[in-house]
């Protein structure tokens, strides 16, 4: 039997909702299995914390989680306390401390979903994206001076160094390897950002001589924003800057017609630290407390924490029946045209795991 500790962090907003929907799915998945098992423990931080307290997360937080073997979280973020002081005060730390540098969200148009694209089906939307994901543009380097005067400035500095670079655009090679296509897009937008970007571009291409199995593009962050939406089903694996993949996957997170749909996980590959796996959809404040979240997001996470942590059989089954449940286009939230709530949705992909697991 394999036993994993897992640490559920729910947070703010609809994160409380629909991690317990992916709790349960872990469970259930567990009891069909066999061979698994996990113990959950979970922790009450996020905003209302921090009203309490004054902190996102206790001192110790991150000593707390490093014992885990992987991290389920919901969301971050709720008024009144500001988005730049619940970001950097809980998820952006466990990223950084954890050197979870590979940022993983798979954008897959999932069967019985209307995207928003025309003619554009399952079969045309299926790729993944790699964000760097403790650098780049969030490297947090920076300050204000002279406040709240005329002389005022704000600086923000980008960081990227060759040790962060070369590691997430191997890590992009590598997954294409693995990958039928064996193709690999790199965002850029060097003709602007001529020391950043330039560096970047030039790692990709020394690191391109040494895959020469994988066919290699790069675009223009603009211009491969616009190739999301006129041909997605020309892409396989995007890598992309901390700042371009966030933008870039939130528009593929639209894609697959909803953002309570697409997962992410936060990876350390080297596995030192646990991983952290989460939905991208955030706190959302106007439907919080409501019961009506999509809690596909949540679940989906919960199948990339089983592939990370070698159970790719489970993983994949867990997946399996978020697609079995989508494609009767029965029980679906209203974010999707239905009116089922977080809880249905959530008991009907467990009904299916059972059903699959026979």
């Amino acid at each position: 039997m394999n036993t994993y500790r897992i640490a559920v962090i729910p947070g703010d907003g609809i994160g409380v909702d629909t991690i317990d929907e992916a709790q349960q799915a872990l469970q259930t998945i567990c009891q069909v299995h066999g061979g698994l098992s996990m113990t959950f423990e979970r922790y009450p931080w996020g905003c209302q914390y921090y009203l309490r307290e004054g902190r996102m997360m206790p001192e110790d937080g991150l000593r707390i989680l490093a014992d885990y073997d992987a991290i389920l979280f919901g969301a971050v973020g709720f008024p009144p306390v500001p988005d730049h002081v619940s970001l950097w005060g809980l998820l952006l730390p466990i990223r950084q401390a954890f050197d979870q540098y590979i940022n993983l969200r798979p954008v897959k148009l999932l069967p019985g979903i209307p995207g928003p694209l025309r003619n554009k089906g399952p079969e045309d939307i299926d790729f993944i994206c790699i964000r760097e994901n403790t650098e780049g543009e969030y490297g947090g380097v920076g300050g204000r001076v002279h406040r709240h005067s005329d002389n005022e400035v704000a600086v923000q500095t980008s960081v990227f160094t060759r040790r962060g670079v070369e590691r997430v655009l191997r890590y992009g090679f590598e997954l294409a390897r693995k990958r039928p296509r064996r193709e690999l897009v790199s965002a850029t937008k060097s003709n602007a950002l001529q020391y950043t970007m330039v560096f970047w571009d030039e790692v990709f291409r020394e690191l391109a001589a040494e895959y020469p199995d994988v066919s290699c593009r790069q675009y223009h962050v603009d211009a491969l924003a616009a190739r999301f939406i006129t041909a997605p089903e020309s892409l396989d694996v995007v890598v992309a800057s901390n700042l371009f993949g966030d933008i870039l996957t939130d528009l593929g997170g639209a894609l697959q017609g909803s953002l309570g749909i697409p997962p992410s996980g936060n990876i350390n590959p080297e596995r030192r630290y646990p991983s952290l796996f989460e939905p991208v959809h955030g706190s959302a404040p106007d439907i919080a407390g409501k019961g009506i979240a999509n809690p596909i997001a949540a679940i989906w996470a919960a199948s990339m924490m089983l592939d990370h942590l070698g159970h790719e059989d489970a993983g994949r089954l867990l997946w399996e029946a978020i697609a079995a449940m989508t494609r009767t286009g029965a029980v679906l939230t209203p974010d999707l045209g239905g009116s089922a709530t977080t809880k249905e949705v959530g008991a009907a992909i467990r009904e299916q795991i059972i059903a699959l697991a026979g």
